[in-house]
């Protein structure tokens, strides 16, 4: 009988997540404001209402999110710039020594262009609350785009890459940014390595292939995994990787796996997976899923580009950023025009004409889409690291519409703006969060700014 009563709890418990995240929101307008301090709060968190996690007084609420305003970003440099940016960003506490007066101390090291994937350092000048973006303060760049993997991978279809500052325990002044680096197919390549950071002679070493997972599975995204939970993993790993790839090849949902460096510098070890949406069968390309083993509200067009382990006080949270897909989805066509997988095979064939552009692009599609966050308990992710549960049960206990802080927060397919949100750093010390948008200033980024209570 109690086992009959458990899977009734789960069952209403998947569909009542379901149901939250898969809700078409209202819209929204940000209201135009003037510039204020940092420390008001006049965009208060909103979440959809999920329920909480077992323990709900340890994880971090969107409600515990302050936006604190937004800051532009810098002109080009070193033959690269921040137009059509936003694949990857890392927060460096020892950066622009001289600039921490006005309570942002520190860099960011981001990367630029989406065909280039060079890498540039720029200082974090106070955030600004307006929806004017002439009133934003300009980040200054302190070291000019660079490409930090050597061309260690050589010319990629569609490339992304991610970016992790980790200092080094021997020497705290130093450390290295570790990057993964993927492209629109892969299967089992290299995609992991370092580079120090000085961008010019940043001295990569990799790549180094991630044993036993395709790349489907984790090669977008890194962000470093504070030492108490690395404590509570198999292995100690300091790095969480993943990648959501649309569709179901990776799977129905976000993925993320621990890992550390080899101490020697030569490859990667403690490889331990903490979500899964799937399973990973030996040898093949694509990750084996159903209905039975997605995330929640899961949606083959959804485009989740950065994530961090959030700690503040004795609160933590493992949250993802990106496009959430919402309403009808199809594959086709942008403007609704469906092509059936066999379409070709029929006799006579029955596929569609290809849409003029910009509708022309082939994939997967959704009625509308909106910027999130989307949080996970910690504690989940280290039981599955542990054993103690399958890959694909962790569930967001709750998410948050970035729409009301975005400039732009819409698809534009003219501008080839098909992601909102992009990458994300994080200050843990201050409990300062950055979140890139894309193509909000024209065809560059802008990051936005949010503390933790």
């Amino acid at each position: 009988m109690k086992k009959n009563l458990f899977w009734i709890f789960v069952v209403l418990f998947f569909a009542s997540l379901a149901c939250s995240l898969g809700q078409t929101p209202v819209e929204q307008t940000a209201p135009s404001l003037p510039p204020v301090s940092p420390t008001d709060d006049i965009f208060p968190a909103t979440s959809v209402a999920l329920p909480p996690p077992a323990d709900p007084g340890a994880v971090i609420q969107p409600d515990d999110l302050i936006y604190l305003g937004a800051f532009r970003l810098p002109g080009e440099s070193g033959n690269s710039s921040w137009d059509y940016s936003g694949r990857g960003l890392t927060y460096y506490p020892n950066g622009d020594p001289n600039g921490g007066e006005d309570g942002f101390p520190g860099s960011l090291f981001g990367v630029g262009h989406d065909q280039q994937q060079f890498v540039s350092e720029i200082s974090i000048p106070v955030p600004v609350i307006s929806q004017n973006m002439q009133e934003l303060n300009s980040a200054e760049t302190l070291q000019p785009f660079a490409d930090i993997t050597g061309g260690m991978f050589g010319e990629t279809e569609i490339p992304r890459l991610g970016l992790q500052y980790l200092p080094d325990p021997e020497n705290p002044s130093g450390g290295r940014l570790y990057f993964v680096h993927g492209q629109h197919f892969q299967d089992f390549e290299p995609s992991h390595g370092s580079s120090g950071l000085d961008l010019g002679n940043p001295q990569p070493a990799g790549p180094w292939i991630f044993d036993g997972y395709t790349n489907y599975v984790t090669s977008d995204y890194v962000f470093e995994i504070p030492e108490n939970w690395a404590a509570a993993i198999p292995g100690v790993p300091r790095l969480a990787t993943g990648r959501f790839r649309e569709g179901v090849w990776g799977g129905r949902g976000p993925t993320l796996f621990a890992y550390n460096p080899s101490p020697d510098g030569n490859g990667l070890q403690a490889i331990t997976p903490l979500l899964l949406y799937g399973t990973q069968q030996p040898g093949l390309t694509d990750i084996v899923s159903d209905e039975n083993t997605q995330m929640a509200g899961y949606l083959e067009d959804d485009s989740w580009w950065g994530g961090a382990w959030l700690t503040r006080g004795e609160n933590s949270a493992v949250i993802f950023v990106g496009t959430k897909a919402l309403g009808r989805s199809w594959y086709g066509f942008a403007n609704g025009v469906i092509w059936e997988y066999d379409c070709a095979e029929k006799n006579p064939p029955t596929c569609p004409e290809v849409p003029e552009w910009p509708y022309e692009n082939r994939g997967y599609w959704a009625e509308d889409y909106q910027p999130q966050i989307i949080f996970f308990n910690p504690a989940e992710l280290t039981s599955v690291a542990n054993g103690q549960m399958e890959t694909w049960l962790p569930q967001p206990y709750a998410s948050l519409d970035l729409s009301a802080t975005f400039f732009n927060p819409e698809i534009n397919l003219a501008d080839y703006k098909t992601d909102l949100a992009g990458a994300v750093a994080y200050d843990r010390e201050r409990g300062l969060l950055y979140i890139i948008e894309r193509l909000a200033d024209e065809y560059k980024s802008v990051i936005h700014v949010w503390r933790i209570r």
